[in-house]
């Protein structure tokens, strides 16, 4: 009687248990090296590991533990297989889950680290999260007997024809994921779209892309269509550009002389005018040169970006104005204008 009752419940139960704690105490040896390990290193992917194997690591010394003792016991195996295929089925499922968090969170910080847009990350996140949870499922439903293979013939005949019928939705999703990594436009840069709409990025989606214009207009792009734009990026390969402003004068003023008043105007506004950069330093050029009625100059100056444009030609083109007036240098004549009187030059 004693032997029987220790076949049938104390053999099962030491090795169930004997399992468990042996995979408890490996369990809490590898965490106390990974630790350590982790803490002499910069890269965050250790951290993540031991954050997503620390609690779940506990159910599998436990589940495999009474998986090994219900395998020894002497329960019929009718009730058997399914008490076997249930813990298997859990720990799979933890596993599962704990893979996913912990490949999804490396992807998102290796995305995050090539300075992509927020957008991206989520998206990366939810597709590498995705993909594991379907590979888990898949094994899971094999450990319960279902047939993947059939499944999976199933699946890919359903989603062949979803994907024709949202092959638009398809279309602008991968352009969107295309356009996150590729990254010809990001997130605050400054755009000219081949229609002629300029405006900057305020966002990037799995469908779309947001582009606010100056007049604060919000402009609506498929990402397929985007994709296959040509589209003007103010804000690459750097934000900084290159204005060029044109200055037209009367044909008897003197070249040389314009080029130094134009010329010095704009080194002083240097410092003064915000967005105006001194490096490299205004340059004023006689082109295009001779024009209709009126000798045509050319200031190039840099400013810090797309949004400094406006601010700076309005301010140099009213101090080119004022400084003309202070020398007595005539614009050119409106056509159909009576003559205007000759100016007197400054003593």
């Amino acid at each position: 009687m004693l032997e029987e009752l220790v076949a049938r419940y104390l053999v099962p139960i030491s090795v169930s248990a004997g399992t468990a704690v042996t995979l408890l105490l490996l369990r809490w040896i590898s965490l106390r090296l990974l630790h350590r390990y982790a803490a002499r290193t910069a890269s965050p992917i250790d951290d993540i590991v031991h954050d997503a194997l620390r609690r779940p690591s506990v159910l599998w010394c436990i589940g495999i533990g009474l998986h090994t003792g219900l395998a020894v016991s002497e329960i019929p195996d009718k009730y058997l297989i399914y008490l076997l295929r249930t813990i298997r089925v859990l720990v799979t499922f933890s596993v599962t889950l704990s893979a996913s968090t912990i490949v999804g969170k490396i992807v998102g910080r290796s995305v995050q680290r090539t300075d992509m847009p927020v957008p991206a990350t989520g998206l990366a996140y939810g597709v590498i999260k995705g993909t594991v949870i379907a590979i888990g499922s898949l094994i899971m439903l094999s450990q319960m007997g279902v047939a993947v293979a059939p499944l999976l013939t199933a699946l890919g005949v359903g989603g062949l024809a979803v994907a024709l019928a949202l092959q638009d939705t398809l279309a602008n999703l991968f352009a969107g994921v295309h356009i996150l990594v590729d990254k010809p436009v990001r997130v605050g840069d400054a755009l000219r779209l081949e229609s002629g709409q300029e405006g900057t990025v305020v966002d990037i989606t799995w469908r779309t892309t947001r582009i606010r214009t100056p007049q604060n207009n919000l402009v609506v792009i498929p990402n397929s269509k985007l994709s296959q734009s040509v589209v003007t990026n103010f804000s690459l390969p750097e934000a900084r550009q290159v204005l060029q402003i044109t200055v037209g004068v009367d044909y008897a003023s003197d070249p040389r002389r314009v080029e130094r008043v134009i010329g010095e105007t704009a080194l002083a506004a240097v410092g003064e005018l915000p967005g105006l950069l001194g490096d490299p330093a205004p340059a004023v050029r006689f082109a295009p040169g001779f024009g209709p009625a009126s000798l045509e100059f050319t200031l190039v100056v840099a400013v810090a970006g797309p949004a400094d444009q406006l601010g700076v030609q309005s301010e140099l083109r009213t101090r080119i104005v004022e400084r003309f007036r202070a020398e007595g240098i005539e614009f050119p004549p409106v056509p159909g204008a009576p003559p205007r009187p000759a100016a007197a030059r400054p003593s």
